[in-house]
């Protein structure tokens, strides 16, 4: 850190001997008066460039004179300008979208050279033109699925919303939704996620060389960003299919200064089944939606000031009633999140956005059945401020350095009910408190031609705070003593310091090779009994009893394009390393004990290779990817203290994504991901004990399922009206696993025949979930 300081020192002094000026200014379309994140501004005489940061906003200083500059950004118009710097310079740059001269796809929004010459490894911004133009399970555009289809990237299961990046749990990707972290990402247990295309402006997948800017995960990040709102006229999107309608609205509130974004979506399977289930039938009541809200607005106050307000709502609801049985039960979860940003540029190189987030996720389930009834609850909410500042001393470099702060708030696996007037309560009712601090610095540092470094370093501290009680237990289990900390008091504290760095060195224009180092720390965990991201898996912190989780990521990789940037190609290598992971016990039973009782600890490690190759121009447009891969686990309380597969592991995982421009009202798209079997473990023997069938398990994970494949087709009918309309419409044709494949969703035992006639047969039967899905989807646009 004092290096990066010295540095910035000695070039700002070296910059002011000269007689260089500034130029600075925001990117953004034309059209909708969006800022375009990662734009390129390419200053051709001098072979400089500079790329716009998350809010459009760009700084670069030259030397005085005249310069031709570019300004780029896959599915625009490049634009070209004459500048002549004989004083700094306040220049904002409007680009015109493909979308409005041609009908056009881009696969990935980035710069062509961009994988070959940036020093960051496993970063890729995926389009929401990329994620509409593919097949939708049931047509719900979801960009989390699309991510999927990533090399080194891997689904949670059968339609399932969530991922597992290089080995690592659910809970070690870090999720942001306008700098809000979103901690149960999922719609209908996982099948759709809770992020609405059609309010979404961009999304950032990074899944090697984590920048120091980030922290808090093992993993990777997903930053999404919310669209601004159009401030140069009205526009109104919706659509229309099988399960759910969405509706968004946008527009200026104030002309060139105030816009706005309002977008929701709704499921309506419990209005349609409902008129079809008859008031006398056992299960009327019954019933399942979701729905979510995103909105947003921005003002800016001054030429130096802008704030935006944004906020997402959303939330399921779950109801199964049994009136023959006498039972209910009903299950609601969700997530709210609210983020005030004011961006403020100090000077010419200084920006500046300073962040207030709170964010909740609350989990719930009620369940009755006669006179017995039982609730569960859990949650976490979480207050934040964080200030990031961007300071570009010089072309070569791109400084970023800030400092955040989170207040969390745990609620565990509150656990009660009654039977008749007999009510029974936990005794983990009690919230746990943390404060989590981070400050950071990082350098984009351009050496020379060939070579390029990102380095950063991140400091954490999380510090478990009171009100809490330690209690101290005998052999039983049996509470002997305890100490009670009061309000604001320290538990404990842990931190350290978190290295980041990623170097490239360029071998030509069209190819480089890259490695990356970084050391991640992870205070908050998602602890769970099964196989996939459920809303009943709990959040805890880092405590007494618990330690963070640590990793070290080592990647290196070669990166090439061909033919002028049309096919981008890489190969990439990694080793991961994660420390201090959970597990529950062996035998586990929820109970009303602190779940913190159940935990054992190890440790897990992960290692393989990603291969791609991206065709990113012409009418056929796609990818194909491919991951082989080994995740392993240890832990000394499971499996007798041996290491065993971990259920994120998959030595083979592809995916083949292609879309074809047929003509002006035709597009076609197909997705293809074949993957090895989950691990899981299967019991290997079943006999008699008293009288009872009992079951002795395998080994943890030593079986595995059939391998998952599965092809998916779409067709995007784009009508061309004769006469100029307010409107535009599409129409969506898809069908989900076209060849109706059965794949293995998990395995149960039945049991045929008598044992006291001696026939008695256990058989392994298998569960699938989807066959051939079709679905049509309206889309309109005024």
């Amino acid at each position: 850190m004092r290096y990066l300081l010295i540095l910035s020192l000695l070039i700002t002094l070296q910059a002011s001997a000269q007689e260089k000026y500034t130029l600075n200014g925001y990117i953004r379309d034309s059209l909708t008066g969006e800022s375009l994140i990662g734009a390129s501004l390419t200053v051709v005489d001098a072979g400089k460039g500079i790329q716009s940061n998350q809010y459009g906003f760009y700084s670069i200083t030259l030397n005085k004179g005249k310069y031709q500059v570019l300004v780029s950004f896959i599915g625009y118009q490049t634009k070209q300008l004459t500048i002549d710097l004989s004083g700094d310079l306040q220049q904002n740059i409007l680009l015109l979208s493909n979308a409005a001269v041609i009908n056009n796809v881009t696969v990935f929004s980035r710069r062509r050279e961009n994988q070959v010459k940036s020093a960051q490894m496993g970063k890729i911004e995926l389009s929401m033109a990329t994620a509409k133009a593919l097949p939708a399970f049931l047509g719900e555009v979801d960009p989390l699925k699309t991510l999927q289809l990533l090399p080194g990237v891997r689904n949670a299961g059968e339609g399932n919303a969530g991922f597992y990046v290089r080995g690592g749990g659910p809970d070690q990707n870090l999720i942001l939704l306008d700098d809000a972290v979103v901690y149960n990402t999922g719609h209908l247990f996982g099948f759709f996620s809770v992020f609405n295309a059609d309010a979404i402006k961009n999304v950032t997948l990074i899944k090697g060389g984590m920048p120091a800017q980030y922290g808090g995960r093992l993993s990777s990040v997903v930053d999404v960003a919310m669209k601004e709102g159009n401030i140069n006229k009205t526009q109104i999107d919706a659509g229309i299919g099988l399960i759910a309608s969405r509706f968004s609205i946008q527009g200026p509130l104030l002309k060139n200064k105030a816009s706005y974004i309002v977008s929701a979506r709704r499921t309506y399977i419990d209005l349609l089944t409902k008129p079809f289930i008859s008031k006398s039938s056992e299960f009327y009541g019954s019933g399942y939606y979701f729905y979510d809200l995103n909105a947003k607005m921005n003002y800016q106050f001054s030429e130096k000031d802008r704030l935006y307000l944004s906020g997402y709502f959303g939330r399921d609801k779950f109801k199964f009633n049994n009136s023959k049985r006498s039972f209910r039960t009903e299950i609601p979860w969700g997530n709210s999140t609210a983020t005030l940003r004011w961006n403020h540029i100090f000077n010419k190189k200084l920006f500046s956005n300073t962040t207030l987030v709170y964010n909740d996720y609350q989990f719930a389930l009620t369940g009755a059945q006669n006179d017995f009834q039982l609730n569960l609850s859990s949650g976490i909410r979480d207050l934040n401020v964080k200030t990031d500042i961007d300071f570009y001393p010089a072309p070569e470099h791109k400084l970023r350095f800030g400092a955040q702060y989170t207040f969390h708030t745990f609620k565990p696996n509150v656990l009660n009910g009654r039977q008749d007037s007999v009510v029974f309560t936990p005794n983990n009712a009690n919230n746990k408190f943390a404060n989590e601090y981070g400050i950071y610095i990082q350098d984009d540092w351009e050496i020379g031609k060939k070579i390029k470094v990102n380095m950063g370093l991140r400091y954490s501290v999380f510090q478990q705070v009171g009100r809490y009680t330690a209690y101290q237990r005998d052999a039983n289990g049996n509470k002997t003593d305890s100490v009670v900390y009061g309000k604001g008091q320290t538990v404990r504290a842990q931190g350290g310091l978190e290295p980041r760095f990623t170097f490239r060195y360029g071998i030509d224009e069209q190819s480089s090779v890259k490695a990356a180092v970084t050391r991640n720390l992870q205070y908050i965990h998602l602890v769970t009994n099964a196989g996939t991201t459920l809303p009943t898996d709990l959040w805890v912190p880092s405590t007494l009893r618990v330690r963070p989780q640590t990793g070290w990521q080592y990647a290196a990789g070669y990166f090439r394009n061909f033919n002028n940037g049309m096919w981008e190609t890489s190969v990439e290598l990694y080793y991961k390393t994660m420390n201090n992971q959970i597990e529950y016990r062996e035998g586990y039973t929820p109970s009303l004990k602190d779940p913190e009782e159940e935990f054992v600890f190890g440790k897990g490690w992960s290692y393989g290779a990603e291969f791609f190759v991206n065709k990113v121009r012409g009418r056929l447009t796609g990818w194909v990817g491919y991951t082989l891969s080994w995740t392993w686990r240890r832990f000394p309380d499971l499996n007798g203290g041996l290491k065993y597969p971990s259920r994120y592991d998959r030595r083979h995982d592809m995916s083949v994504v292609a879309t074809y421009e047929l003509n002006k009202k035709w597009k076609l798209s197909s997705v293809f991901v074949y993957g090895s079997g989950s691990a899981m473990s299967l019991p290997e023997r079943f006999y008699f004990v008293g009288g009872v069938l009992t079951q002795e398990y395998s080994s943890i994970n030593a079986y595995r399922m059939k391998p998952y494949h599965r092809l998916d087709l779409s067709a995007t009918y784009t009508p061309t009206p004769r006469k100029v309309r307010k409107y535009q419409s599409s129409w969506v044709f898809s069908l989900y696993n076209t060849y109706s494949r059965l794949n293995p969703y998990f395995i149960y035992f039945d049991q045929e025949g008598d044992a006291n006639a001696g026939n008695l047969q256990v058989k392994a039967k298998q569960v699938s979930l989807f066959p051939l899905i079709p679905s049509v989807t309206w889309n309109v646009k005024l």
